[in-house]
């Protein structure tokens, strides 16, 4: 994800000089990271976003979660020798994530609580795994992590009467979607599109989905551009294809395909008409992978979480060198 480094403020003074502020301005960025931004501003915005969608969702165990994991996993980063990657944030997106999405399908007891910080540990272990076995090919580890750690705590729910489910969706054999024929996505465009961007953190909100997007172009006006075009390409393609009027509309659809089109858009390619091109067709391809993992995972019965990003960008990422490498960064 983006390790930029940005200008030095006052702000960047003051935690270069001071071991507390520094640890505050690296949690801020792990959350940043999740949008692939490297800036502690952006990261303030993105918690702002997250507790206003958790509690307007009456769920506001989401938000203190995501606070709590990326703080663990951040002090688990310190444990790391690549000081540069902690600095900007990069062992702490995952740990945020899988404390949004414990509390978001489990019962909220100390016993989830007590995953959220083991899974934040263990999210960390394995970004560096799995950032050694690509290296070779040059292509980061982005989501990975997080939807495999949490996989298998929601799959381990199904064994633990200590963890109780809450919102997994229920085991069921893949079958063909019917719909009446006058059902169609009644949500507002608008609405859903933001709705798309905030799904990133599991939950849906207009408000939260603004707060995302100004955070968003804090660090990077493309980033911004290029998380509500990708969202707004990916309801078109829904609709297009037929998909759950209501998925469509809390924007189930889209938040992979949010991820999708900021990395291809703006993080790990330098912006032009033919790196358009080639997210527009990302972006499509995402929400594809997204309707086909929902199919392949209804018979265990867990989410897909970001999995259709993760694997969509690895496919359009690893032949990136190749197929534009003047626009590669």
């Amino acid at each position: 994800m983006n390790a930029k480094t940005g200008h030095q403020s006052g702000w960047a003074q003051l935690s270069a000089s001071n071991v507390f502020i520094e640890f505050i301005d690296t949690t801020l960025r792990g959350c940043a990271q999740v949008m692939f931004q490297n800036n502690p501003l952006t990261g303030l915005f993105f918690f702002i976003a997250i507790f206003v969608g958790a509690y307007g969702e009456g769920n506001p165990a989401v938000a203190y979660g995501c606070v709590l994991g990326t703080v663990v996993a951040t002090l688990t980063g310190l444990t790391m020798r690549d000081r540069k990657s902690w600095r900007s944030g990069l062992y702490g997106y995952n740990g945020c994530l899988v404390g949004a999405a414990l509390p978001t399908f489990l019962v909220v007891t100390p016993v989830v609580w007590a995953c959220i910080v083991l899974g934040s540990i263990v999210s960390v272990i394995v970004m560096v795994c799995i950032a050694d076995i690509l290296k070779t090919w040059k292509v980061a580890a982005l989501t990975a992590p997080f939807v495999l750690t949490t996989w298998m705590i929601l799959l381990a729910s199904y064994a633990f009467s200590g963890l109780q489910s809450s919102g997994l969706p229920a085991p069921a054999l893949p079958h063909q979607l019917m719909l009446e024929t006058s059902a169609a996505a009644g949500g507002n465009i608008f609405v859903s599109m933001f709705n798309g961007v905030s799904q990133v953190f599991l939950f849906s909100s207009l408000i939260g989905g603004i707060l995302f997007i100004i955070g968003l172009a804090v660090e990077s006006l493309w980033a911004a551009v290029f998380a509500l075009g990708g969202s707004l390409l990916a309801l078109f393609t829904a609709i297009f294809l037929g998909a759950n009027p209501s998925s469509i509309d809390v924007g189930l659809y889209a938040f992979s395909a949010v991820l999708t089109a900021i990395a291809l858009g703006s993080t790990f390619n330098k912006p032009s008409w033919r790196v358009l091109a080639y997210t527009i067709v990302g972006v499509i391809f995402t929400v594809i992978v997204q309707g086909a993992l929902n199919i392949f995972l209804a018979p265990v019965g867990i989410p897909t979480l970001t999995m259709p990003f993760v694997l969509a960008s690895w496919l359009f990422l690893v032949p990136n060198k190749e197929v534009m490498p003047a626009h590669r960064q």
